[in-house]
């Protein structure tokens, strides 16, 4: 069994698409980021950077103790190795998923983050930012669409594979990053395509009530204001004092 620790944001939506996708039976462990929930002792033991998704498998394919991984990749990255699914055995495509997995974590993730928080979050417009993060996401949505245009049906290569499953989440959130996808044809063909599997619908809708509500200043304070004694003492602590 797979206990998969959750919120219904882009990095999750990797994991629950790839599990709907493989057929695993999990447990969802809601991981509530706008209360704090990731600072909690508990969570931590699993996630020591405080951050979700992460999973932990009871009967892991090393055998012995539970196994627990954080880090969105390093997760498909797992369950690709545990189920034999999504990461091709021949060398030269099993590194090409892997380029591409790495290219969504180090670079539309945290660029698409950055520009959503500057555009939606921030208590303040800074042009340089926006600006900034703006180009930076066109410039990657533009590296994927040639490379769709190259392979054709998924991202490296001929089969579906976890690079999909990690960019697509990202795609997901275009109009909030104000991207117009018809500038990308080969990126919303792709698109498209993808969100009618009836794995990746499933992924999307799991823990989809869990968001009702808007952004308060408590998950404000929880999501935007973490520091190293944030990790320590959890996120409403006061900041340590002189003896």
């Amino acid at each position: 069994m797979i206990d998969l620790h959750y919120w219904p944001t882009p990095n999750g939506w990797k994991l629950s698409i790839m599990l709907e996708e493989c057929g695993l039976p999990y447990r969802l462990v809601p991981v509530n980021i706008g209360k704090g929930e990731q600072f909690t002792p508990e969570f931590l033991a699993v996630s020591p950077n405080n951050r979700m998704p992460a999973l932990v498998d009871t009967q892991p394919i090393c055998a012995g103790a539970p196994l627990a991984v954080f880090e969105s990749g390093a997760c498909l990255l797992y369950l690709a190795e545990k189920t034999g699914q999504f990461m091709p055995k021949d060398l030269r495509q099993r590194y090409a998923v892997t380029q591409w997995l790495m290219w969504q974590m180090g670079g539309l993730g945290p660029m698409a983050g950055q520009n959503g928080h500057f555009l939606l979050y921030a208590p303040e417009k800074i042009p340089y930012a926006i600006e900034r993060y703006g180009k930076e996401v066109d410039r990657l949505y533009g590296v994927l669409d040639a490379q769709l245009g190259r392979t054709g049906a998924f991202v490296a290569g001929t089969e579906y594979s976890i690079a999909d499953m990690a960019i697509f989440p990202w795609v997901r959130t275009h109009k909030m990053q104000q991207v117009a996808l018809q500038n990308f044809p080969h990126v919303e063909r792709w698109y498209n395509g993808l969100f009618e599997r009836p794995a990746v619908k499933r992924g999307l809708d799991l823990g989809k009530d869990l968001r009702a509500g808007g952004l308060t200043e408590e998950a404000r304070k929880a999501l935007f204001g973490q520091t190293a004694q944030s990790v320590k003492t959890g996120p409403h602590a006061h900041p340590a004092r002189s003896p």
